[in-house]
């Protein structure tokens, strides 16, 4: 059985080494026969210098250098068209996600499963994080009419047919978690240590989360349009019904005096509220211009050990 581990690799020179380390002890408590695939995903530290140390002393170890930053789940893309395994283990390269939990995510997945989730059970990040996270997810089952989990993310070990599912799927905007699901395929969860950082902090910031949340919130689903939608027959109705409301004061001469206030502010919010809808709309035309363009989801630069 030979086993595949795929990990992004961004700001993270001091932690490749102890990464693969600590993989290799527990891979091979499982298989003799495996890889283990860095992504670096154009880090503006020395991670591609560590990366080609530990390629130069360990052949398992492939390394692929992406020619500048596309983002954590376009490296994971490139990672997985790289994996020859059978099994393929997603994981961050941070140590939060445990090397030593991939014995029990194998054992599960020849349970009969097709691809079986980490599930952090108590998650080490900060309350920025944390609630950020979980925003971010609610937000995202809402507008996608999706199930997700926030205390899942990449750490998984996934079956070489999911694998190819994923990776025959399109889409420009590549969000793993999702896809993972949209694939179908029997799944399971195994409750998972999770550890806190070693050094710094997320890369993910406050304005990458929003980027990331509504970037995929317009790949995967077109709810955001029919909500505007829905909103436009609301208002029509409410402006339909305070229509005969005045009406009826105004021929029962109730109204003496035309009130230049309620004519600015409704002009000021039927304006905005048409700017908002141009917006969504505009935002759905140029996620088909960036699809038309056919461009490549990454490009890789150099490859170790290939």
């Amino acid at each position: 059985m030979y086993l595949s581990v795929v990990s992004p690799v961004y700001r993270a020179e001091n932690l490749v080494t102890e990464l693969v380390a600590r993989i290799n002890r527990s891979v091979r408590l499982v298989t003799d026969e495996y890889e283990v695939i860095l992504v670096e995903d154009g880090s503006p530290d020395g991670s591609w210098a560590a990366i080609e140390r530990i390629c130069g002393e360990h052949p398992r170890v492939k390394g692929i250098k992406l020619s500048r930053n596309f983002g954590q789940h376009y490296a994971i893309t490139a990672g997985l068209a790289a994996a020859r395994g059978a099994w393929v283990v997603v994981m961050d390269c941070d140590l939060q996600d445990k090397p030593e939990e991939i014995p029990g995510l194998l054992a599960k997945a020849l349970e009969g499963n097709d691809l079986v989730l980490a599930r952090r059970s108590v998650r080490m990040d900060g309350w920025f994080k944390r609630i950020s996270s979980r925003v971010f997810y609610s937000l995202f089952s809402y507008l996608t009419d999706s199930t997700q989990d926030p205390s899942v993310a990449n750490f998984g070990i996934y079956h070489q047919r999911v694998i190819q599912a994923i990776l025959s799927m399109g889409d420009q905007i590549r969000f793993f978690p999702t896809m993972s699901q949209w694939v179908g395929f029997k799944r399971a969860t195994v409750d998972v240590e999770h550890a806190a950082r070693p050094e710094g902090g997320s890369s993910y910031t406050w304005s990458k989360m929003l980027d990331l949340a509504f970037n995929n919130i317009i790949a995967f689903s077109d709810k955001p349009l029919r909500l505007t939608v829905r909103l436009g027959l609301f208002i029509s109705a409410a402006a339909f019904i305070m229509g005969g409301y005045f009406l009826v004061k105004y021929l029962r001469g109730e109204i003496l005096v035309l009130g230049y206030a309620s004519l600015i502010l409704s002009i000021w919010f039927f304006s905005g509220l048409a700017i908002f809808i141009l917006g969504v709309l505009g935002l759905y035309l140029g996620k088909v211009f960036e699809k038309v363009k056919s461009r490549p989801v990454y490009i890789v630069d150099k490859v170790l050990n290939e």
